[in-house]
């Protein structure tokens, strides 16, 4: 008698998707660049300018550590998105929407900028949260 053939072990995980990927590159990205932004923030404060009633509820110093502490936490869930976990993306969706709010409230010290990450940060969440819609097509 043959021996009973081979099935595929059942995944838990998502199928990697090119959405994904991108959310995982952006995620990577976006992180690099606060991690950045807090340590102008953290060094050379004078970098930036900000308005008469400065910024809102933390000083410099405050936002440069709260930039450095969620860059970090964005890259490694970045590099976590890769696998495609589902911890990931929920993870994922939660400090790219937290990272966002982050930027918005420090638009008066560099608008261009924060813009810019509140921009990368909606299409993250965008990229993860439709990636089973490609996935299944």
């Amino acid at each position: 008698m043959p021996p009973p053939p081979r099935t595929a072990p059942v995944s838990t995980e998502y199928p990697r998707s090119g959405k994904l990927m991108f959310g995982g590159v952006m995620m990577i990205v976006a992180g690099l660049f606060n991690v950045i932004i807090g340590l102008v923030a953290l060094f050379n404060s004078a970098y930036y300018v900000t308005g008469p009633s400065g910024v809102l509820v933390l000083n410099l110093t405050g936002w440069g550590w709260l930039h450095l502490i969620l860059g970090a936490l964005v890259v490694i869930t970045g590099g976590a998105l890769f696998t495609g976990a589902t911890w990931a993306r929920v993870i994922t969706v939660l400090l790219a929407g937290f990272n966002a709010l982050a930027s918005l409230a420090f638009v008066s010290a560099y608008p261009l900028w924060s813009i810019i990450v509140i921009a990368l940060d909606v299409l993250v969440i965008w990229a993860v949260i439709t990636a089973d819609a490609e996935a299944e097509a």
